[in-house]
């Protein structure tokens, strides 16, 4: 079921031509750092085409129980007056973080320097995700933190007294544990320094210099390497959010599938670390233009437009991984309709989103006949060709918003109708999906009980 609610089964049906202009949500990534670092700032800071999804508000909600004053003043519109560095209070009741990965792990890095106990929590997705690879690098700034069994919410997180700087190599490519190391490292003495192997979002190292932290980021033999000053004072911002380039994804697979279709996605993000998905499909065949170059909060964004395309499958090389791992569910339906074989290697922290997104999406693909082959760390995808696909299954979600919107992204070029089971979840990234799908053309709709 949803994170708060009872289900809401979804269908979707072969389309028409979808056309028109797709004004998806602002960035959550960004989103849930401008909040964050807003509460952290001394004065007031201003964010503009924040998105309301559930994930975000739901950070919002933890920022106030922190001690920052965060007001909604219009739609996308915030304001946040923050506390300091180190000014955090502790919170009188539990963080619930809801379905947001991102959120509590982002938190509990910006908690884990300053001396106080908070206790998080989330919905049955969210405590079924790992937690160590965040709250062990916080112990190292002296931070502790009490979970269940396999380092799993709800979770008592202790900051740490007198914390130390840390140096830090990432095991794993993952921006949400570089973020809750660099965040943490905020409060701590000294030069905090984040090792990657493989490079991952930057929003936060392009946020951290806007706001005034001393930051610095070097491409070396060991990796890259992101040094960062601790307890500086940052400066509020006005930060106005890009559009989400993992929720683009969604209307521009779409369009492309969809005999017919052109459509334009305005001010979409096209931030390298965050671009791997475009890559592909550029490489797929699709017809794509990137018009109007430009930046936006420090963020480099363009307009898409979006023709449909004949596509056929590719390999893509574990090394993007980390650009796209948002992005692999809707690749696969895509890669469905595709001509010929698409090969997705280096996709093993699928398993630990929202979901297991390789089993989620190969369970679903094979219901709506879809040949797949797996294994823990590759999805190879046997696509059918334009209007291939068999589709006429109900897939399970798993309380996985992407794998929902996937699913439904399928039913549209399927030649029977594709379900998914809950929809609900849909709201914690995409609020207003649906409505906007169906104002392009698509025939989305609840499944009537």
């Amino acid at each position: 079921m949803s994170a708060h609610a009872e289900p809401v089964p979804m269908t979707a049906r072969a389309s028409g031509p979808l056309r028109g202009r797709a004004e998806v949500p602002g960035d959550k990534s960004i989103s849930h750092r401008a909040l964050i670092l807003g509460a952290m700032a001394v004065g007031e800071t201003r964010v503009t085409g924040l998105l309301e999804g559930q994930d975000v508000l739901d950070t919002a909600a933890a920022m106030r129980a922190f001690g920052a004053d965060v007001e909604r003043l219009g739609p996308g519109d915030w304001r946040v007056a923050g506390v300091g560095v180190g000014g955090f209070s502790e919170p009188a009741d539990v963080i619930d973080c809801g379905n947001s990965g991102t959120g509590v792990r982002l938190i509990m890095g910006a908690m884990a320097t300053t001396p106080m106990t908070a206790v998080f929590t989330g919905d049955a997705s969210l405590r079924k995700r790992p937690m160590g690879r965040v709250t062990q690098p916080l112990s190292l700034f002296g931070a502790r933190a009490f979970g269940r069994a396999g380092g799993r919410l709800p979770m008592a997180v202790v900051g740490a007294a007198d914390p130390l700087p840390v140096r830090y190599t990432v095991p794993v490519p993952s921006a949400q544990v570089k973020s809750a190391v660099l965040l943490a490292g905020l409060n701590a003495p000294g030069e905090t320094v984040v090792i990657e192997k493989e490079a991952t979002r930057d929003h936060t190292e392009r946020m951290f210099a806007g706001f005034g932290a001393g930051i610095g980021v070097e491409d070396t033999a060991e990796g890259r390497v992101i040094t960062l000053t601790g307890r500086p004072e940052l400066r509020p911002q006005r930060v106005a959010v890009p559009r989400d380039p993992s929720s683009a994804a969604f209307p521009v697979c779409a369009a492309l599938l969809v005999p017919g279709s052109e459509i334009l996605v305005p001010g979409v993000s096209r931030n390298p670390t965050r671009d791997g998905l475009y890559v592909t499909l550029l490489e797929m065949g699709a017809d794509i233009a990137f018009e109007n170059p430009r930046e936006e909060g420090g963020e480099p964004v363009a307009d898409l437009r979006v023709r449909h395309s004949v596509l056929k499958g590719v390999e893509t090389p574990p090394g993007r991984a980390a650009s796209m791992i948002d992005e692999f569910p809707v690749l696969a339906v895509v890669a469905a309709c595709a001509e010929g074989v698409t090969v997705m290697r280096g996709v093993k922290e699928l398993r630990v989103k929202e979901s297991d997104r390789i089993d989620a999406m190969a369970r679903g693909l094979e219901a709506c006949g879809v040949r797949i082959d797996e294994d823990e760390d590759t999805l190879i995808v046997h696509g059918m060709g334009p209007g291939g696909v068999p589709g006429g299954a109900t897939c399970a979600v798993h309380l996985d918003h992407r794998i929902a919107m996937s699913f439904l992204t399928l039913g549209l070029v399927a030649r029977a109708p594709v379900s998914v089971d809950d929809g609900g979840p849909i709201a914690t990234s995409f609020p207003g999906f649906e409505a906007l799908m169906t104002g392009l053309g698509a025939d989305i709709a609840r499944t009537p009980a």
